[in-house]
């Protein structure tokens, strides 16, 4: 018998997480290439991004910090891209692992200073599950 008090009370159980706890925090990166990057090119950018996985080091424990990362060419069928070609998501384990990765770690500082010529545009979006 389905009792909607209990399946509310799982619910909330399931979706409450304590301010203390780790949050995991998802970083979707989506690019959209300029028109005369070449291919090389664009698998280059793409191989970079992935690798940040092993490359970005955390500054105390000296290990990767980077939880997964995934990507792959954009392939929705409803035409609402908006020039974004490729998509890439990467989890953190942690606020603060976005944040270093973000302002200093210098694996992910000089992958971005490298993307001028070869990507028109950069849209990031990031979002903790079950936050909202």
């Amino acid at each position: 018998m389905h009792d909607s008090r209990t399946t509310t009370l799982n619910f909330l159980t399931f979706a409450y997480k304590p301010k203390h706890a780790k949050m995991t925090i998802i970083h979707i990166v989506q690019l959209g290439f300029h028109a005369l990057a070449t291919d090389e090119m664009i698998q280059g950018v793409c191989n970079g991004l992935l690798a940040l996985k092993q490359d970005c080091i955390h500054p105390t424990t000296r290990q990767p910090y980077i939880k997964s990362a995934v990507g792959g060419r954009e392939n929705s069928p409803e035409g609402l891209q908006g020039g974004v070609t490729h998509v890439f998501v990467v989890e953190f384990e942690k606020e603060e692992d976005r944040k270093y990765y973000l302002e200093k770690d210098p694996a992910h500082l000089g992958f971005v200073k490298g993307l001028s010529g070869i990507v028109e545009m950069v849209r990031v979006v990031d979002f903790t599950p079950g936050v909202f």
